[in-house]
Parts: C-alpha cells; structure tokens; sequence
C-alpha cells in the first residue's frame, strides 16, 4: 500500500474527507468522540502530513537548510564541519527541527537550492556559512524572505542576522606571538580568496609584517584540502630560503603539511614551526601536536541553531552576535627558529621558551631586539621552488 491519504482515512473510519480534514487539523466541526476516532485511525495507517500540503496550508516545514559550496570531498575530512553541525544537531533535534544540508560545487548551485527549497516550502529557513567578498547570495536571500543565519563577519549587505568571531585578531595573535619567539619569515596558507574570512586574515598578516618589521610575510591561497596544503608546504620548503614557520587555516592542511616537512626532513619544531588556525583532535594526537587557535566549535553551533529558531519563533529583531576570539594554545609544534628539539618533558634541560601549553596572550610591543626589516610583506625571494606571490589577493578595503 502506498502513502494513506486523508481519503483512506475516511473510508476506514466511516467520514467524510471534511471531518477528517478538520479533526487532523485541530479545527472545529466534529465531535470529540469522531474527532478521537479519526486520530486513532490515521495512527493506525501511519498516516503523516504532506508538507506540500502543509506549506499551502501555511504551516511550518519544521525544517531548515544549510548549502555548504565546497568540493564534497574536502568536507568529509573537515573537522570544523563535523563539530558545527553535531552543535547545530544538538539544538534543533531538541525541537523536532530537521536539518536540510546539501553539498554543491559552486556557489550558483548553492543559489539554485535556495530558490527551490524556499519555492517547496521545504524549510523554514536558512544557515549560511563561508560569507564572500561582495556576497551574492545575500541579496537572493533578502529576495526569498525566510530568516537566514550567517556566520560570518561583520559587514554590509543583506538582512541577515550575523554571527562571528574575529579571524583579525585571532591572526594577529598567531603573529605576535611567533614573533615574539623570533620567527622573521613566515607563510599562511590561506583558504579560498573570495572568503571574507581569508580576506581578513591574509591583511592581518600584512599588516602585522609592516608593524613587527618581518623580513618577509608571504599569503598563499588554497581549497582548504589535504592535498593542495602539501603541495604549498613542499613548494615552500623547496626555496633557498624557506619560512621558518607557517601558518595554516584547517588542521587538516596543518596534517599534511607536518607530513611533508618530515618527508623533506625538516624538523618540527626545530627547523619549522607550524601553526594550526583550527584545533580539533586531528591537530593534538598527531606528533608533535600542534599549536592552534582554540574555540568550541559545538558552541558555536549551538548558538546559530538558538539564534535560527528564535528568529522563527519571532522573538523579536535579531541581532549581530560576536562571539569569543579563539584562543592561542601552544602546544610542541612551534619554538624559536634553529631551536633544537626538546626531548620528553622528564629529559627536557630547560623550560621551552614558549612556555607550558596552553592559551597564551601573544601581544607583544614590537619585533624582537636585534631583528632586521626586509623585503615588504608580500615578497618572495626567487628560487627553483618559489611561491609566486602574485597569488597573495588583497581586495585593498574592508570586504562587504
């Protein structure tokens, strides 16, 4: 037997389709003893909504959607992912609230979800992530008139409720602190450039390089992948005169380029140090385990589901949240440039400079004493191996 309808139900129970209709829907017309028996019914029969139906109806879907336009693959290994939607999960299953996500290549598909789920009535509104320099999906979704989330920065455009944490200063600190150590070159091996959180970090690179006097602050743009960060890391390490630290925005970069460093033999952290803008369990259970940029990814989702649903539930205007800056936790992965590696912490002769793991407040006043200025941030001395620096991408003004 296919799916029962309401006209099923009415044959069984000995109605008409108008009384079934009115007792499902909760509405006035039949009796309480009727009413009862036409519920039992559509029990029985297993008997639930069309959401077509409902949606003309006016009722909720009791859904919402999250479009994610990065390559399928990628996704499957990304940490942050898995933690932000258990957090979403955590939240909206509470409420019987089902998550809509799909996976597609570029963002013109991720617009084409939106129109049709909005069209279906399908979900009741939307999470939108990866915010892009000048985003045209903002504009499509003002258009559609479902509340939406997005995580992302501050900014210009669109209706939607923001909720971020700042990816500036968080670099910031990163830089500060390896400069601190006496790191003078330093890579970033940055995310996709139309991200408005890359834009931000690769400026809060430059701007830290011109302020700290750096020899040379290089951005690298990738897709986030396992494999586009070795490529980067063993094209960097190749040079004549390689960074002694670099920088990575996902763990999962951070991996692979560990692996490649031992590959090539380049100590960690005594030849290079590396730095992870993400902290998951991927980046403390490898050896060395990482320095990263710590924060509560499960939190977070938890708070865009909170701020979804009550944006549903029409609990009065939204607003912008700002969320904690993740924290720098410095674990064995870094150390000063040429330092040599300290054995297990019962062999070690002396503290570490960096001091026990942990968050840190990295902001020191300037670049360490002795230390020389050089080539602008940015610039690549040239080498069989060079990274071309002509793919750093700087907008030149703050993204909206």
């Amino acid at each position: 037997m296919g799916r029962p309808t309401i006209a099923d139900i009415a044959r069984r129970a000995g109605v008409s389709k108008g009384a079934v209709s009115f007792a499902l829907n909760g509405r006035p017309g039949v009796s309480e003893a009727t009413r009862a028996r036409i519920l039992g019914v559509a029990e029985e029969m297993n008997w639930r909504p069309h959401s077509a139906a409902r949606a003309l109806g006016g009722a909720r879907a009791d859904a919402v959607g999250l479009v994610i336009a990065r390559p399928a693959r990628t996704i499957g290994v990304e940490p942050f992912f898995s933690q932000l939607l258990s957090g979403l999960q955590a939240v909206l299953s509470a409420r019987a609230v089902a998550l809509h996500l799909m996976v597609v290549e570029d963002t013109a598909a991720e617009i084409e979800v939106y129109r049709g789920w909005a069209s279906e009535h399908r979900v009741d509104g939307f999470i939108v992530v990866d915010l892009q320099v000048k985003d045209p999906r903002l504009p499509v979704l003002d258009e559609l008139g479902l509340p939406a989330v997005v995580l992302g920065g501050p900014g210009k455009g669109g209706n939607q409720l923001r909720i971020w944490a700042d990816d500036r200063e968080a670099m910031l600190s990163i830089v500060d602190y390896l400069a601190a150590i006496g790191h003078r070159r330093i890579a970033h091996l940055a995310g996709l450039p139309h991200f408005q959180h890359t834009q931000r970090r690769i400026r809060a690179l430059r701007d830290a390089s011109r302020r700290l006097g750096l020899e040379e602050a290089v951005s690298v743009p990738t897709d986030f992948s396992d494999a586009e960060g070795a490529a980067a890391t063993r094209t960097l390490l190749s040079r004549a005169r390689r960074p002694t630290a670099i920088v990575y925005d996902s763990d999962v970069m951070a991996v692979a380029g560990l692996g490649v460093a031992g590959e090539m033999g380049v100590a960690v952290p005594g030849e290079l140090s590396i730095v992870s803008f993400d902290d998951s369990v991927l980046a403390r259970i490898v050896h060395p385990p990482l320095t990263a940029l710590s924060r509560d990814t499960f939190a977070l989702g938890e708070q865009v589901a909170r701020s979804l649903l009550a944006a549903l539930d029409e609990a009065g205007p939204g607003r912008d949240l700002q969320m904690p800056t993740p924290r720098l936790t410095v674990r064995e992965s870094t150390s000063p440039p040429g330092a040599v590696p300290a054995g297990p912490p019962e062999a070690s002769s002396g503290a570490s400079p960096a001091g026990p793991a942990g968050p840190v407040d990295a902001s020191p006043a300037g670049p360490p004493s002795g230390s020389a200025a050089g080539s602008p941030a940015g610039s690549v001395a040239g080498s069989p191996g060079r990274v071309d620096a002509a793919r750093i991408v700087d907008s030149g003004s703050e993204p909206v």
